[in-house]
């Protein structure tokens, strides 16, 4: 008779715990001196300070609400 557990009856093998390397991109977007921290990119106006806006050649644009800043060419 089959095991009531279900799945293929091969064991699963256990994933790696997730550590926050300092080379991740999140640590990218803010320089810290001494004891203050700054951000290094511009916040969206509409969704808050957590959103970053991402930074593209022609323009800054939030992913999460859409909201685009053209930038002026020189």
């Amino acid at each position: 008779m089959a095991s009531l557990t279900g799945g293929s009856g091969k064991e699963k093998k256990g994933k790696k715990p997730h550590k926050n390397k300092p080379t991740s991109k999140k640590y990218s977007l803010y320089n810290v001196s001494g004891e203050s921290v700054k951000k290094t990119r511009k916040h969206c106006p509409r969704c808050g300070g957590g959103v970053f806006l991402a930074e593209h050649k022609d323009r800054a644009h939030c992913g999460r609400c859409g909201y685009t800043e053209f930038l002026k060419k020189a």
